[in-house]
């Protein structure tokens, strides 16, 4: 029987000294105490290690019953009473055992366990860590670190829940586990806060480190792709709990400020081999924005933090973090580096926010990243959330600051919609330069000639694909018609007429040329595929298309047809606009030489 060989086992190890235990004996012990777990004697462990006789013993070799013992927890019922012997088995071995060698064998069952047992292991195995750790002397700090660094890298590959249903859910119990691991962390934050009041001995000061990285890679994981918005019927949701208590933690160790002010410091560790070094630097870099978006998004420790900041400058502390953010692709990451970005903007007055800054190389990088977001992402509400964003990005720039970020979208974005859109822009700025009393220099005169020269041009002359930059070509259309409607030659506010010479050799006469020849391919398109329609008896032949250099999807004759017709009426509206902006501007002209003569 188990017990038998349980006790004759204790018996023969009661009259040796301890440091007569020999390898022999742990592997007797182990063997004999995982029968009595498997066969069910549970109870009659527990006796034999609650014996004060059995003291030694159980100190330097009840580790070793740690995995047998897991294994019997998980297999055991909740309400099971052998369950409850195993529970109790647990505690005792937390305070009876060797703490070093306990540690160890903690760490060990937290490393190999996996998949859906995860955050049940480690919650099963917080409380005893906790109070091993609590006893160890030497290389405290060490084995806390290693300890949070062992749970958070097995709780990063699970997934985060995201939905409403996932977080209430919890299937793998990850949200409950979280809020776990912050408690398991509490004594430690106490023990170092109580030493930084008292001194900072280099002790305490490792501790804190610990502490630190803690925080950080929970900003990672879970919190950087949680979602973290206020949800109805949840009362106590589950992660923005979990945030406030990491943000409570940097606080009460004085870490909070500084760390989002970090990026300024260029503080970064150490590394010999490049490989980590970067994986170090991203891995902050996408802590740091979760901290961000915590702190000026969702407003936790928001009571903690000075209010002497000017908004622009903490938009400039935030550009760093909100370029990390918009360049991932998943939602939720990307959705917090628009909300960061909006939130820091909103803070501001229009035309408050100076040129110099466009000197920042975030402050160039960000629109562009903008700019992918909108033509790219595949989602439709992104894409307008960020459509939006830019104009307000705009809007907050001095006028200087407005001039230079529409010269450099146009000249980065390579997407006619977005070159539209900025040109828009521009004629909006020159109405505003056109119809205040102020001098604005920077949207008449020379410099918008210069900036003109960009926009009054097609790419490749009169062999641009109209049809895919027509949106840019509406624009610039509209902007003309609008200068040489608004702006008087003897006025010549704006400087067209100087230039007018200079526009129809780079922009009229070319895009005049190019609307015949794709007007006259189109045309010639159609006959070719009715004739070919005729000719095959029917209107269902499937045929593929190429469209602006792209392969479309098979279509039917008639399909193509459509598309065909469609590109025509595209033609026909910018040579509409045309024949009105070359119409103004012959009578504007015969009008001023009719005064001259």
């Amino acid at each position: 029987m188990a017990v038998d060989e349980l006790q004759a086992i204790i018996q023969r190890c009661q009259i040796l000294e301890e440091a007569d235990f020999k390898g022999e004996d742990f592997n007797l012990f182990q063997v004999a105490g995982q029968k009595c777990l498997e066969d069910g004697y549970a109870a009659q462990l527990l006796e034999v290690i609650q014996n004060e006789k059995n003291k030694v013993i159980i100190k330097n070799m009840g580790w070793n019953l740690i995995s047998p013992l897991v294994r019997c927890i998980f297999m055991y019922k909740q309400e099971d009473d052998k369950r409850e012997h195993c529970l109790r088995i647990l505690d005792q071995l937390a305070q009876l055992c060797n703490p070093k060698e306990l540690f160890l064998g903690l760490l060990e069952q937290i490393e190999q366990t996996s998949g859906e047992q995860v955050c049940q292991t480690v919650m099963l195995l917080l409380q005893p860590l906790q109070t091993v750790l609590l006893k160890l002397q030497n290389k405290k700090a060490y084995s806390v670190g290693l300890s949070l660094a062992m749970i958070m890298n097995q709780l990063t590959p699970l997934p985060v829940p995201y939905t409403k249903q996932q977080i209430q859910e919890d299937k793998l119990g990850l949200c409950q586990c979280c809020n776990a691991v912050v408690d398991f962390a509490k004594p430690f934050v106490n023990e170092v806060v109580k030493n930084m009041e008292k001194s900072s001995e280099y002790n305490d000061m490792e501790l804190k480190e610990e502490l630190i990285k803690f925080c950080t890679t929970s900003l990672k994981y879970p919190l950087l792709t949680a979602q973290l918005e206020q949800l109805e019927g949840i009362e106590e949701h589950p992660f923005r709990h979990f945030a406030t208590e990491i943000i409570d933690i940097l606080w009460n160790i004085r870490e909070l400020i500084p760390l989002v002010f970090v990026h300024h410091k260029g503080k970064s560790p150490h590394w010999e081999n490049q490989e980590f070094a970067d994986i170090e630097r991203k891995n902050s870099a996408d802590s740091l924005a979760c901290l961000a978006y915590l702190m000026f998004v969702q407003h936790f420790g928001v009571e903690c933090f000075p209010m002497v900041f000017s908004p622009s400058y903490l938009l400039l502390c935030n550009m760093t973090h909100i370029e990390v953010l918009l360049k991932r692709t998943e939602e939720s990451v990307l959705s917090k580096g628009l909300d960061l970005f909006e939130s820091c903007l909103l803070r501001m007055e229009d035309n408050s926010l100076l040129h110099h800054y466009l000197e920042f190389r975030d402050f160039i990088n960000v629109p562009q990243d903008l700019v992918k977001i909108m033509t790219l992402c595949p989602m439709e509400l992104m894409r307008k959330k960020s459509l939006n964003i830019l104009q307000l990005f705009i809007d907050k720039f001095d006028t200087e600051g407005k001039y230079t970020l529409c010269r450099c979208l146009l000249k980065t974005s390579n997407h006619a919609g977005v070159e539209g859109y900025i040109i828009k822009n521009i004629k909006d700025q020159i109405h505003l330069a056109l119809t205040k009393e102020y001098d604005n220099v920077w949207f008449t005169g020379h410099h918008l000639i210069s900036l003109l020269d960009l926009v009054l041009s097609l790419p490749e002359g009169a062999e641009t694909d109209l049809l895919q930059n027509s949106d840019r070509i509406m624009a610039s259309l509209n902007l003309l018609r609008y200068l040489v409607i608004k702006d008087c030659e003897s006025d010549n506010q704006t400087g067209v007429w100087t230039t007018l010479g200079k526009i129809e050799q780079n922009f009229l006469k070319p895009l005049r040329v190019g609307l015949n020849m794709s007007k006259a391919h189109y045309e010639a398109e159609i006959k070719n595929k009715k004739e070919n329609r005729k000719e095959a008896h029917s209107s269902n032949a499937v045929c593929s298309v190429t469209v602006s250099g792209e392969k479309m999807p098979a279509m039917t004759t008639g399909m193509q047809l459509q598309v065909l017709h469609s590109a025509l009426f595209t033609f026909d509206l910018i040579e509409s606009v045309l024949a009105r902006v070359e119409e103004l501007i012959e009578v504007k002209t015969k009008a001023v030489m009719d005064e001259n003569s």
